[in-house]
Formats: C-alpha cells, sequence, structure tokens
C-alpha cells in the first residue's frame, strides 16, 4: 500500500500543532506520515491530523495491525524500569522519536502507597513552548503509566525550565533522527 488513502466515514481528529478537534470528512484524501505510539499522523490538503487507533480503520486499505499495541500488559511486576518504557511507547506526532529520546522527561518520582500500590508524578516538557499538542502527549503518557500494574495514581505535569534544547536527544534520537 502507498501512503496516500483517502477516508471511508467522518472522524474525529486532532490538529497538529495546535491541539484542536475537529472532523475530518469522508472523502478526504490523506498522505500517512507516520504511524508511532499507537496513533497515525497523516497529511491533508487542510494540514497535520493526528488520528487515534479507534478511528484509523477509516484510512481505506491501511492495515491497522501497523499500530503496534501500546498499553503496557496489567501482568507482572511494576518497576521505575516498566515507567520508563511505557513513555517510550509515546511519541510527538510530527517527530519519529518517543518522548523519552527527544529527552523531553526531565524528572520521574515513584511513591509508595499505604496500601502497596505506586503514585507515579513525571515532569515533561515540549519541544515548542506554543505547540497544543502539549496536553495530548502527556495524556498519552499519564494513561500508558496509569495502565501499568499497581500504579493508583499517575500524573504528567508540563513544565519549562528547563527550555529543550536539540542537545537534549539520545543518541538512539540522534540515530533514528538521521542526526549522527
Amino acid at each position: 500500500m502507498s501512503n496516500d488513502t483517502i477516508l471511508t466515514r467522518d472522524i474525529t481528529a486532532t490538529v497538529i500543532p495546535a491541539g484542536d478537534t475537529v472532523t475530518l470528512t469522508a472523502g478526504t484524501a490523506a498522505h500517512v506520515m507516520q504511524t508511532l505510539g499507537g496513533s497515525v499522523t497523516v497529511r491533508t490538503d487542510r494540514g497535520l491530523f493526528r488520528i487515534t487507533r479507534e478511528n484509523a480503520d477509516a484510512l481505506q486499505g491501511f492495515d491497522v495491525a501497523k499500530l503496534a499495541e501500546t498499553k503496557p500488559a496489567a501482568t507482572g511486576e511494576f518497576s521505575e524500569e516498566a515507567v520508563w518504557a511505557a513513555m517510550k511507547t509515546c511519541f510527538d506526532p510530527e517527530i519519529p522519536v518517543n518522548i523519552v529520546d527527544l529527552g523531553l522527561v526531565y524528572d520521574l518520582s515513584v511513591e509508595k502507597t499505604p496500601t502497596g500500590g505506586h503514585e507515579v508524578e513525571v515532569k515533561m516538557t515540549l519541544t515548542a513552548q506554543g505547540c497544543g499538542m502539549g496536553p495530548v502527549i502527556a495524556e498519552d503518557a499519564r494513561s500508558k503509566i496509569a495502565a501499568l500494574p499497581t500504579v493508583e495514581s499517575a500524573k504528567v505535569h508540563i513544565v519549562w525550565d528547563p527550555i529543550w534544547t536539540p542537545q537534549m536527544i539520545s543518541d538512539a534520537g540522534r540515530k533514528a533522527l538521521g542526526l549522527e
């Protein structure tokens, strides 16, 4: 299949980078840009949009199986490594590198609860302060962390200090972006 497709039904999508929700109508021509983190980024004549896994079947000829399941299994032991792994399944819809390797995650705090569960708090930033996708990306990370075993509370805060710079990208991220 080529990356060009059309929508077979009306769907809700998120405008990139504004973060607004809009309806894309059946018959809209779309070019698939990336399929990372469980969503699809498409370009149409109206701009760039993020389409959720639940609506990806509206892309004619698109193989929804390409969207790897990004929710962690609800079995196994909780660990800080599992939190980092969950965050590595979250992507900026414009950049094909996860938020960890982009250097967007500044702090991870894990506390035991009185019931033996875990409260997780993350501080992250964005590549640009005006990006309306921030709440979408933060909620993606929060929901994936919350799905981990024994997580009773997950919060993701967007912070601006320090301001993100491209030097914060990991070696793996640089390689993925062709910067090495």
